[in-house]
């Protein structure tokens, strides 16, 4: 079996498919047309996890900024930036551009220093991508310096084209949420295309996905049977962790992965654990390292979150599923108990949003969709609630 990379970025060995280079193709045909557009140009690439929307966009910027630092083409000179709101990701991004001559460090930013950055100087970039642009703020957050209300709002007053890759089912955070109407009303009036990656790259098998998407809508289906994908449940958490280690050992980029129902507090210096019936084994750390979490060797006595592994890459993920994820014998139904995630900055300063609870709910199943399509060949599932632990094990027969 191959191994791959949890880096998004395509490895030299492998090409880009038809349908992807015919997006990139997209991109920088919007991109030439619109430079001079009177209004901000959006291109709208959307993709469910592991729909290959970074693959495209980094191609796609490598590709523009070659163009850009040559002479006589459609993009010669132009200032043009990568914002990603994701510290991992930004790593990757980075050491791209030490790998590659027409980028460079310069080229990738988070989007709050960029906004920042360019109303200060009175700049207007050229051309923005924006990777994981369902991070962005949609409120403003001063204690991370955005004082505005919307980031792409912001941006798209920075930039003449904005290529902006969003996922509205992996929005994590009420700060970074979006009413189903908001994104329309934003691009009235502005150049627009649309465009949509329904491939699935990542899991390698379309019943699992289709099991995966039933889940995150409440629904247990039968197990598929298949012989290129691993389901598996258990009903302990340390026996998955042993069989991640082994899968970890053999084919590297295999990690533990849990909901957000675990405490944790950031920077107080204390470790802080995840408990799934015996097993118990620290939160990641923050990554203070220039390598992305997955690939750290030592992480794999740690269990990741959505903020260190959204946008990457396992080959075998073990999720622990916290006691916020419920099962509903009368009603045969999954659900979910917001009141029990320990999240709670996800859920901050927040009271603009119509029907509040369900926006939580929304919120914990986006993590729990970002969490179960992570692993290219293998999902492995422990369940904290007892109901839903004995409804999963059954699948197993």
């Amino acid at each position: 079996m191959e191994t791959f990379t949890s880096s998004f970025i395509l490895p030299k060995t492998a090409q880009l498919d038809p349908s992807q280079q015919k997006v990139i193709d997209a991109i920088l045909k919007f991109s030439a047309e619109n430079a001079t557009a009177k209004k901000s140009a959006v291109f709208v690439l959307s993709g469910d996890a592991g729909a290959g929307k970074s693959i495209v966009l980094a191609s796609a910027f490598e590709k523009l900024q070659t163009l850009a630092r040559q002479k006589d083409t459609p993009f010669s000179g132009f200032d043009n930036k990568l914002l990603v709101n994701h510290n991992e990701m930004l790593k990757i991004y980075k050491e791209l551009a030490t790998k590659t001559s027409h980028l460079y460090k310069k080229d990738f930013m988070k989007p709050t220093p960029f906004i920042n950055r360019y109303k200060k100087n009175h700049q207007q970039a050229d051309i923005v991508m924006i990777d994981e642009g369902h991070l962005l703020l949609t409120k403003e957050d001063p204690f991370n310096n955005f004082k505005q209300q919307n980031q792409l709002a912001e941006i798209m007053q920075l930039a003449k084209v904005v290529i902006f890759v969003f996922d509205p089912q992996q929005v994590v955070k009420l700060k970074s949420y979006w009413q189903n109407d908001w994104l329309k009303a934003l691009l009235t009036g502005h150049p627009t295309e649309y465009y949509h990656l329904d491939k699935q790259y990542r899991v390698q098998n379309k019943a699992i996905t289709a099991w995966i998407d039933a889940f995150t809508k409440g629904q247990l289906l039968k197990r598929p049977q298949t012989a290129n994908f691993e389901l598996e449940f258990f009903a302990d958490g340390l026996p998955m962790y042993e069989k991640i280690q082994k899968k970890n050992k053999a084919f590297g980029l295999s990690r533990l992965l849990a909901t957000a129902d675990f405490p944790f507090t950031v920077l107080d210096g204390k470790t802080w654990f995840v408990t799934a019936g015996q097993l118990k084994l620290p939160w990641d750390k923050i990554n203070f390292t220039d390598r992305p979490w997955a690939e750290r060797p030592e992480t794999i006595q740690e269990v990741g979150s959505i903020y260190t592994i959204q946008g990457f890459d396992l080959n075998y993920a073990g999720v622990i599923l916290g006691p916020s994820i419920k099962y509903d014998e009368k009603k045969d139904k999954i659900y979910v108990d917001s009141s029990l995630y320990e999240d709670h900055e996800a859920f901050k300063n927040r009271n603009d949003i119509p029907m509040l609870a369900k926006a939580k709910d929304a919120i914990i199943m986006n993590s729990v969709n970002i969490l179960l399509k992570r692993g290219k060949f293998g999902l492995y599932l422990y369940a904290s609630d007892p109901l839903l632990r004995k409804h999963l094990l059954a699948l197993n027969d």
